[in-house]
């Protein structure tokens, strides 16, 4: 029996779904640290404390630079679920860029952008 070089189509549809799931959880959060960004000044008729202290401009200022932080990684989390969906539709998901063989489903289920088998992730050489 020779080895399987792809993921079948059934296949590739059940890592479709769970990569769209994904996007979707995403994109909200990205959304949310955005909104958070936009908003957070905090200075609006609610904001009853001073805003002169020192101390909360400097907590405040490191909030949105950790939302802004946040907010950036959750964008290249975003491109990458994007770039599996790609290689999904040319049928090249799933194949390590590396050895050319498959990653493992339990590897793709866990990360599902994943385009590195485990060995070639972590340098060690294939036997």
């Amino acid at each position: 029996m020779s080895e399987k070089t792809r993921y079948s189509d059934e296949e590739l549809l059940e890592f479709k779904e769970l990569i769209l799931e994904k996007l979707e959880k995403a994109r909200a959060e990205y959304e949310n640290l955005c909104a958070s960004l936009r908003n957070g000044y905090g200075n609006d008729v609610a904001d009853t404390s001073p805003t002169f202290k020192v101390l909360e401009e400097g907590a405040s200022t490191l909030g949105r630079e950790e939302a802004a932080r946040l907010a950036e990684r959750q964008l290249t989390f975003i491109n990458h679920l994007n770039a599996a969906l790609v290689r999904i539709e040319n049928k090249t998901y799933g194949i390590c860029r590396v050895t050319g063989q498959l990653i493992p489903k339990e590897r793709l289920r866990a990360v599902p952008h994943a385009t590195l088998s485990i060995n070639p992730k972590t340098g060690e050489k294939q036997s």
